[in-house]
């Protein structure tokens, strides 16, 4: 374990080295002998052969040589300790190689390099993260969590080289528009995920949805436990759902549905909120940070309701709204929805787009 130790250490301080002889050249020279000897050493181990080099008792001896003349009792703790420090080393650069394998096959296949905690990852697309439970409790947990990663990692692989086209995703959603002749595309997204309102906004910006039929699927983030991200975001997607099943009423003047309007309105629009400090009066905020920060769930279903009535809804058409909102049957399309996400696209992350035969995820991007 000594060569390997040393020839992994030798590795890392080339750099050094490599700087410092421009300046000595003398210290190169003595460093690329000593290199090529743990090189040699380390190449028969790999060979399963007996190192031949004595590599090993040159270390340990350049070591010791001062100790055995001033302290001749530590010699012996002290070559132990050399031994287990190199076998600690050869460890540490193990688990390294490993694990920055298992981040990079993660990152490639999931879009993130952290399975349970997407958002951690700062190489991966900046998403709203769909997250694990709270973690391992112990060193038992935590070697089943180590393993329960590599298995999503390898689920999720065959998923780079699927044609998204040809995939028949059973999704309920609402449908922004129907082309002819334009390619389908899919658009997950949380109604109060941030990440997702800039998402919207590109995708408007560029036309995306001109240029696409796309499938809206409205998706509340909850993590193992069952809790949402965003407190307001499951009634938001359960009012889009019921409006979108409830149809579009006779006085409707959009362009588009009731339940594109209430997504629309949450990423696109402001609310005008009493400020008497300002000249105005008042001062303009994000529909998605009220949901999120300042409207509790009566106050949210309150502007929901609203917005129906807004939206030419009648007054039973707006109680059948609201009874189907909390019915089992959206609750069953919820579920629904979520195992897809989970479990057949793998998404760890929100917005995640599928268009062009590929599976996209983070912000829009032409």
């Amino acid at each position: 374990m000594v060569c390997i130790a040393a020839f992994i250490i030798l590795c890392l301080m080339s750099v050094v080295v490599g700087f410092l002889s421009i300046f000595r050249r003398d210290i190169g020279k003595r460093w690329w002998k000593t290199f090529k000897k743990a090189w040699g050493c380390v190449g028969k181990r790999v060979r399963l052969q007996k190192c031949e080099t004595g590599f090993k008792d040159d270390i340990k001896n350049s070591i010791l040589s001062k100790v055995i003349v001033k302290k001749p009792k530590l010699v012996k703790p002290i070559s132990v300790g050399i031994e287990v420090v190199s076998v600690l080393v050869v460890l540490v650069t193990v688990w390294s190689i490993v694990e920055g394998a298992k981040a990079g096959l993660a990152l490639w296949s999931l879009g993130t390099c952290n399975v349970q905690r997407p958002e951690a990852c700062s190489l991966g697309a900046e998403v709203c993260s769909i997250d694990g439970d709270s973690g391992p409790k112990n060193p038992i947990e935590a070697v089943g969590y180590w393993f329960s990663d590599w298995g999503e990692i390898f689920s999720a692989i065959p998923d780079k080289f699927r044609d998204w086209d040809k995939e028949t995703l059973d999704f309920t959603g609402l449908v922004v528009k129907e082309k002819p002749d334009a390619k389908k595309a899919i658009d997950i997204f949380d109604p109060g995920c941030p990440i997702c309102l800039s998402s919207y906004r590109a995708q408007k910006e560029s036309g995306f949805f001109d240029k696409y039929n796309v499938t809206l699927v409205p998706f509340p983030i909850q993590d193992a436990e069952g809790t949402f991200k965003y407190k307001n975001s499951k009634l938001i997607v359960s009012y889009i759902l019921a409006a979108d099943k409830q149809g579009t009423p006779e006085d409707y003047s959009g362009n588009h549905s009731p339940a594109f309007d209430i997504i629309d309105r949450i990423f696109m629009e402001k609310a005008k909120i009493e400020d008497k400090t300002r000249q105005s009066g008042y001062k303009e905020i994000n529909y998605q940070n009220m949901f999120n920060d300042e409207y509790s769930a009566e106050e949210a279903e309150e502007v929901l309701i609203s917005w129906l009535k807004e939206f030419g809804y009648h007054h039973d058409d707006r109680d059948a709204i609201k009874a189907r909102a909390h019915s089992q049957e959206i609750e069953d399309i919820i579920n629904k929805n979520n195992d897809i996400v989970v479990n057949n696209i793998h998404a760890k992350g929100i917005p995640t787009m599928i268009y062009d035969g590929k599976k996209h995820t983070g912000t829009y991007k032409e």
